[in-house]
């Protein structure tokens, strides 16, 4: 069975750079999923229908935020550009510039993550444990 996500041999590839291409691999689903589901909902006659398709729309923003956290902690360097131009107001390409002038230059804020070794971070997602309560 063949795998498109990879553009390297996959058994070259370490196991932390295969998780990394899978979670890439969600996040881009997620996002189709959330532009279908934009398009289904705008075309939508039937109220209750359009109801149902817009609360599974909401599990699918809730699926690409964990999965862009996931990739965020994964990669700090992709943390730092990013809090430069998410949730910023202005112009989104001039936070963009500005941000990655700033990581590139050593000037990202001081509470930005080190970027480190994935397997050494926190990859929770403060969700706890999906085993239920221990005995």
């Amino acid at each position: 069975m063949g795998f498109d996500q990879y553009h390297e041999p996959p058994e070259e590839l370490s196991a932390q750079t295969r998780t990394f291409a899978r979670m890439c691999a969600n996040l881009t689903e997620e996002a189709e999923a959330i532009g279908w589901y934009e398009q289904r909902i705008s075309v939508e006659p039937d109220p209750a229908s359009r109801a149902i398709m817009y609360n599974s729309l909401g599990e699918e923003f809730k699926h690409f935020s964990m999965e862009l956290e996931y990739l965020f902690r994964a990669k700090p360097v992709w943390r730092e550009t990013a809090r430069g131009i998410l949730f910023q107001d202005g112009d989104i390409v001039a936070n963009g510039e500005a941000s990655e002038a700033a990581v590139d230059s050593g000037t990202a804020p001081a509470d930005a993550p080190q970027a480190g070794a994935m397997d050494a971070m926190d990859t929770s997602l403060g969700i706890g444990s999906l085993k239920g309560p221990t005995l």
